[in-house]
């Protein structure tokens, strides 16, 4: 567990962060608390009352949709070091997503009440929940693309380009089953086991119980319907 000059010196790191004092970083540190969380717990869950606002400073953490029909999409992962519920903290509405944590996590958490007055003493904390915020919707807009654009074979494809960096290492299949991966693309599993079969078919990719293997990364930037410069740079 953190203690709290750990987390000032870790917060004051944060590029939002650094032109404030020490003092200033304690203060609004000391005003939130440091959970813990085990794999696979849910730290909040979608359309529920405003749970506040989170900072990741270890693990990862997966915040999720659920369809009407019960099919579960991961919105985005994230990594250490990101502020996440931002928007249920700027209008204190309800949770927009549910937040699962993929790791072992610990976050800081402050709530709405306690946040407010600072973001108005502090106005720097407003500005970097507005990056954050320009930051997701950019994200939200691309996936909203590949949506509409590409079909399951090819948003498969180019998740796999993704997750081994344009085939530079093995994709770990313990930790990114098919559910796990048809929940990235917004299917079921079954479309991406029929997916990887194609793809493994055409000898673009190996698999294994433990890993999926990139052969060719350009066939399958070919599949993914993707620039492979691009997807390099």
């Amino acid at each position: 567990m953190f203690e709290i000059p750990d987390l000032v010196s870790r917060l004051a790191k944060v590029r939002h962060f650094r032109a404030l004092p020490l003092s200033t970083v304690k203060e609004i540190v000391s005003s939130g608390n440091v959970q813990t969380h085990s794999v696979g717990s849910i730290i909040y869950h979608e359309g529920w009352d405003c749970a506040g606002l989170f900072v990741l400073f270890r693990g990862r953490v997966h915040l999720c949709k659920t369809s009407f029909q019960g099919q579960e999409s991961i919105l985005s992962v994230i990594d250490p070091v990101i502020m996440f519920n931002e928007v249920a903290a700027l209008d204190g509405g309800i949770n927009p997503v549910t937040a699962i944590s993929f790791e072992k996590s610990i976050t800081w958490h402050i709530s709405r009440d306690r946040f407010q007055p600072l973001m108005e003493k502090y106005p720097i904390l407003g500005i970097s929940l507005l990056n954050v915020l320009a930051t997701r919707n950019r994200r939200l807009i691309s996936k909203y693309e590949d949506l509409i654009a590409r079909p399951v074979k090819a948003r498969t494809a180019k998740l796999l380009l993704d997750l081994s960096s344009y085939g530079t290492h093995p994709v770990d299949r313990i930790a990114h089953s098919n559910q796990f991966l048809a929940a990235r693309i917004s299917t079921v599993p079954e479309a991406v086991s029929r997916s990887i079969k194609i793809l493994r078919e055409r000898g673009v990719i190996e698999t294994t119980r433990s890993q999926i293997i990139v052969n060719c990364p350009d066939t399958l930037a070919e599949f993914a319907q993707v620039d492979n410069d691009l997807f390099k740079v």
